[in-house]
């Protein structure tokens, strides 16, 4: 962990710079033939839902219950939007206070495309505190990485790959930067501090998981992967290789294989520990009392469930 300013990865020939229209990925990356049925898919987002709780996996993917957004996940959005947004500008003209400028404008558009946010405050002094996080973040932001001396290849990109047992892998990363030698490096951003050992664990799941995409799907291991946490300003970066990627490899097939089982079984076990403070559906889980609604007959594909908003919380 470090808070070195970031060396410059400029953008490969043929790999520019994209940005998403509001809803949509900037580009994608895929090994998957156009006209090859689909077959089952999983995000890290899922995957790390299954590992942390089946019981929450299933909440979310078999039932859809709804949770409703909290100021820390619609924080994490916003601060999302703004950095992918910020290197729409020049070079020289990617500063905090570019950064800054572009809070009310994003923020805007988010309560544009679902006004219901506008209910998280009570009032607009609890509103100005909130966008007073947002602006801190953003700011700790520039004494991690100097945006200027970096041209990202993709912001928000989408990547797929299919594994060998036809398991299609899928997410979305940040930011992917190509250097001059074709060396890449993932970018995620974290909007909560780094986390204790056992939290930190899933971020790096989720990051090894697209490098293996991105792998599979390119037949190159990127160089680095990379964390910054802007709630407390650190950057974890981790080199993998081709045997840390096939064991990530064998861990998803055996995690895809569980699922399977707990659907086909109907078998969603609950898993408390300390995540389960941050978790929507307390009052219908066992493990605290609750009683969970019947499965529904008719199951949807984990490709069908939205991806959950960037946020403090680790579920």
């Amino acid at each position: 962990m470090d808070g070195q300013l970031s060396d410059a990865w400029p953008t490969l020939p043929g790999m520019g710079d994209e940005t998403a229209t509001a809803g949509s990925p900037a580009g994608t990356v895929t090994a998957e033939p156009a006209a090859r049925p689909r077959g089952p898919s999983l995000s890290p987002s899922r995957a790390g839902d299954f590992l942390t709780c089946p019981l929450l996996y299933r909440f979310r993917v078999i039932d859809r219950l709804p949770e409703p957004p909290s100021p820390a996940a619609v924080r994490g959005t916003l601060v999302h939007a703004v950095l992918e947004r910020l290197f729409d500008r020049a070079a020289a003209d990617r500063t905090p206070e570019a950064a800054r400028a572009l809070m009310e404008p994003e923020w805007a558009r988010l309560l544009a495309g679902e006004p219901e946010l506008g209910t998280l405050f009570d009032d607009d002094d609890q509103r100005a505190l909130w966008l007073d996080e947002v602006s801190r973040m953003l700011d700790r932001y520039f004494t991690l990485e100097d945006p200027r001396r970096i041209e990202p290849a993709h912001r928000e990109l989408c990547v797929e790959a299919e594994l060998a047992s036809g398991l299609r892998l899928r997410g979305y990363i940040d930011r992917l930067d190509v250097a001059p030698s074709g060396a890449m490096r993932i970018v995620d951003y974290k909007t909560g501090g780094s986390p204790p050992e056992e939290f930190e664990a899933r971020a790096l799941f989720q990051m090894r998981f697209y490098a293996l995409t991105i792998w599979r799907a390119q037949g190159q291991v990127p160089k680095l992967l990379q964390l910054i946490y802007l709630g407390n300003g650190e950057i974890v970066r981790y080199e993998p290789d081709e045997a840390d990627l096939l064991a990530t490899e064998r861990k998803i097939e055996a995690l895809w294989r569980a699922i399977e089982r707990a659907t086909v079984n109907r078998d969603w076990r609950p898993r408390p520990g300390r995540i389960c403070d941050w978790c929507a559906h307390q009052a219908i889980c066992p493990a605290f009392g609750g009683t969970p609604p019947p499965v529904p007959d008719s199951q949807v594909r984990p490709d069908e469930v939205p991806e959950p908003r960037d946020g403090d919380s680790p579920v």
